[in-house]
């Protein structure tokens, strides 16, 4: 049987051998962290120790480690608890500003603030290549309002669709200089760049469990002591009462496990997935005419895109249709999202860098990760070209059916 090639490690990844030795172990263990009784304080003990080793590889404090369900949860909470509580304190902060680029958990945040609490909306544009320049963002700012009606600032670090990443420091140093608290989604960035929290200079950090080898369901919400940002949930006020809800240790024990690895080996495998994000980029733009690389990009960099990162455009064909042909050949990967999954639309994303929405449909996603190899770049590219003439084949039939 052919081994199926797995690139859509952006929609999760495999867990580790320590992440699941470390939640195995945790598993066989009782208590309930938030019991005062001997089972409860010992669980509570090693949680804690969890935290200090999560806090340690990030770059943070243990005090401004908060455990959520994962990244959606953290983005949520990053945006709407700070939204509420900077409003709260001044009723003229009505402004969230967000890239055009962000993931939807930033963005359907936003607009539901925009839909029920009176919020309004601001984006920061991006340029062709996808990259937020300060100027940009401070243009933003300067907006109708000024920088005073800003409750919140989200931009996202790495891309989750393209890749592409920004300079998060000296955005947020911006922010900083208005006085502006500052989220970044960095989902797909730990384990990726160099990722150290509080040289980033960033007020709140989402990272999760499932994109860097730890298990789904488990996530954190960086937040600095003085972050003001205020809880969206209630219940016992677990985590510094921004976060409700019965912690599950042994997942906090494979998300403490799976993150000091991965960011101790950022460097080496940043080098090794740099060349093989190149050659499939490269490969792909050999055999499939008229293939575009979305976002920034110039073989050997990895300061600009992620090198996990491969996504294309493929004209005259839909990517959906691609997609299910290239999984017909043993090649996973996505067209985007994993949260936007089967929706067929253009991406936000891919629209925001200026491509015509007829090209955006042609979008297809390969993601890497730590236990990719040249084998699966070569798999891939041994069907590419195929698997693209059928969908155009297909993409031409239709057109013609439409064409009457």
């Amino acid at each position: 049987m052919t081994r199926a090639t797995y690139l859509d490690h952006g929609a999760t990844t495999r867990v580790r051998p320590e992440a699941v030795a470390a939640m195995t172990d945790e598993l066989a263990r009782l208590g309930n962290p938030s019991s005062l009784h001997g089972a409860g304080r010992a669980a509570r003990t090693r949680l804690e120790e969890h935290r200090e080793v999560i806090a340690e590889a990030l770059g943070a404090t243990p005090s401004e480690v908060v455990v959520t369900s994962g990244g959606t949860e953290s983005d949520n909470l990053a945006v709407i608890g700070t939204y509420r509580r900077r409003r709260r304190e001044d009723p003229r902060r009505t402004r969230v500003l967000i890239s055009v680029l962000e993931h939807s958990a930033v963005i359907d945040s936003a607009e539901y603030l925009l839909a029920h609490e009176g919020a309004e909306v601001t984006w920061v544009e991006c340029d062709h290549e996808g990259i937020i320049s300060p100027e940009s963002f401070r243009a933003a700012l300067m907006e109708a309002g000024g920088p005073e009606a800003v409750a919140v600032v989200s931009i996202m670090w790495v891309n989750n669709e393209i890749g592409v990443v920004q300079d998060i420091p000296a955005l947020a140093g911006v922010a900083h200089e208005y006085g502006i608290p500052f989220h970044t989604d960095a989902v797909q960035a730990v384990g990726h760049i160099p990722v150290h929290f509080e040289s980033s200079g960033v007020d709140l950090m989402t990272v999760t469990g499932h994109k860097l080898g730890g298990p789904p369901g488990v996530g954190l919400l960086l937040a600095r002591r003085d972050a003001p940002v205020e809880a969206i949930s209630f219940g016992g006020g677990q985590e510094r009462r921004i976060r409700s809800g019965t912690l599950s240790v042994h997942l906090v024990a494979g998300l403490a496990a799976a993150i000091p690895v991965a960011v101790a080996q950022t460097e080496e495998s940043a080098a090794r997935l740099t060349v093989l994000r190149d050659a499939l980029l490269t490969g792909i733009l050999e055999r499939v005419p008229g293939a575009v690389v979305t976002g920034a990009w110039a073989p050997g960099d990895r300061t600009r895109r992620s090198p996990a990162n491969a996504h294309v455009l493929v004209p005259e064909c839909e990517g959906d249709s691609l997609l299910f042909l290239l999984d017909a050949a043993g090649i996973a990967c996505s067209t985007g999202s994993a949260c936007h999954a089967g929706v067929p639309r253009p991406s936000h994303v891919v629209l925001a860098l200026g491509h015509p929405e007829d090209l955006s449909s042609g979008a297809i996603r390969l993601t890497l990760g730590h236990d990719s190899t040249r084998e699966d770049v070569d798999a891939v590219l041994s069907v590419v070209g195929g698997c693209v003439e059928r969908a155009r084949r297909a993409w031409r039939a239709g057109q013609a059916r439409k064409a009457g």
